[in-house]
């Protein structure tokens, strides 16, 4: 018995299988996608933490953390292959190791969420970096940090060190929300060394946040305001993102930009201004290709940078420098070796205030403790042999005391 003329292979009869199939898992993975919560998991979060303020604050981070990653679970189902989700769970846990939260304990109780903007996010909320970082892409967001101070020395935001002899105008940063500039001059008349005498900050307009606001420090002049008087970036909704303090008077200033994820921070030691500053990264780098001179970025031109270790005569010896920079800085790392040299240099013993300060604000400002310290091997002042120890050790100890007066 012959087989039947329109009879098909076994292969051409499974292929409307396959297709219905394809078809089922298409649709399947589409009701799935749409059944995924992990925006509302996000409001939730946002929500939460929107209005926490004072000594509770800690705990309340981690009660909303708690319940944001126990709704995560609730929709870890209908989220599975869901970009947005996976990374929410994955900044749950970096933030709540940041927080010190524990994975058990209260939670959030639920509230009523505001109706949102065109944009998801009520003004108030787009006004804190943080938060609307982690709304829109489900984990914390990353920081940089940059440092000017001495001679002066910069630590760009790639963990560069250079010695620099900049005298002028410089610009720190110039992006699409900050310039910073620094003004260097002589240390004293006839001297190769400079130092920051100037720093202008200018915060960009930013519609939604702030008006425009202009910082300007000069040397024995380290104001708690903005040159308009103002502590904070104005009258909008979210004005109360950029704010300025006073933590020592005269001496060291602090301007927080919730706004950028930005925080800024301004010394006075001896005779010498110095910057320091946590970026959010994107912020870091929201910048154009004429915005190519920035000392935070690239570091000083080639052409300006010194060696520390071919400048060592100066009016103070560099033993007896190093002996005054041990007591501030017992690491002999680039901020002791610019300690050294700014001491040698400038004949001011202030100088290891400077370094100290730096060093400081970059335990602090550093997302990652471990690059606190940077070793540049022969990037200092050679040792030299004293023929009178005990003088050296009596001339130290003077110059010690002299700084405690």
């Amino acid at each position: 018995m012959g087989k039947p003329a329109c009879s098909k292979s076994p292969g051409q009869r499974e292929h409307p299988v396959l297709f219905l199939q394809a078809l089922f898992l298409l649709l399947f993975f589409r009701h799935v996608s749409s059944q995924c919560k992990i925006l509302r998991c996000n409001s939730e979060y946002v929500a939460a933490t929107l209005n926490l303020r004072g000594a509770d604050r800690s705990a309340g981070y981690c009660d909303a953390l708690r319940s944001y990653s126990r709704c995560t679970r609730r929709t870890a189902r209908t989220c599975r292959g869901d970009l947005a989700y996976h990374s929410a769970v994955h900044g749950i846990e970096d933030l709540m190791i940041h927080n010190n939260c524990s994975k058990e304990g209260p939670t959030s109780p639920p509230r009523p969420r505001p109706p949102p903007n065109h944009q998801g996010l009520e003004p108030l909320a787009m006004c804190d970096y943080e938060k609307s970082f982690v709304y829109k892409h489900g984990q914390a967001p990353s920081y940089q940090h940059c440092a000017a101070f001495g001679d002066p020395h910069i630590r760009t935001f790639h963990d560069d060190f250079h010695t620099c002899r900049v005298e002028g105008s410089w610009p720190l940063l110039d992006n699409e929300y900050l310039f910073v500039q620094a003004t260097s001059s002589p240390v004293a008349k006839g001297s190769n060394a400079t130092v920051t005498s100037k720093l202008t900050i200018i915060f960009k307009n930013m519609k939604e946040c702030i008006d425009q606001k202009v910082y300007q420090a000069e040397i024995d002049n380290l104001p708690a305001a903005f040159e308009d008087g103002s502590v904070n970036g104005g009258e909008r909704p979210g004005g109360s993102s950029l704010a300025i303090r006073e933590r020592s008077a005269g001496r060291h200033v602090e301007i927080r930009a919730e706004y950028i994820g930005t925080t800024i921070a301004v010394r006075q030691a001896g005779r010498q201004l110095s910057f320091s500053i946590r970026a959010a990264e994107e912020v870091a780098r929201a910048f154009t290709e004429e915005q190519d001179l920035q000392l935070c970025v690239t570091g000083c031109p080639r052409s300006q940078r010194i060696s520390r270790s071919e400048c060592c005569r100066g009016p103070v010896a560099a033993e007896v420098a190093r002996a005054l920079c041990k007591e501030m800085l017992p690491v002999e790392d680039v901020y002791f070796q610019s300690c050294v040299f700014d001491v040698v240099t400038s004949g001011d013993a202030n100088f290891t205030m400077a370094a100290h300060g730096a060093l400081e604000d970059a335990r602090v400002f550093l997302p990652n403790v471990e690059k606190l310290h940077i070793f540049q091997a022969g990037a200092g002042c050679p040792r030299v042999s004293s023929s009178s120890f005990l003088l050296l050790i009596l001339t130290s100890g003077l110059w010690v005391v002299l700084l405690h007066f």
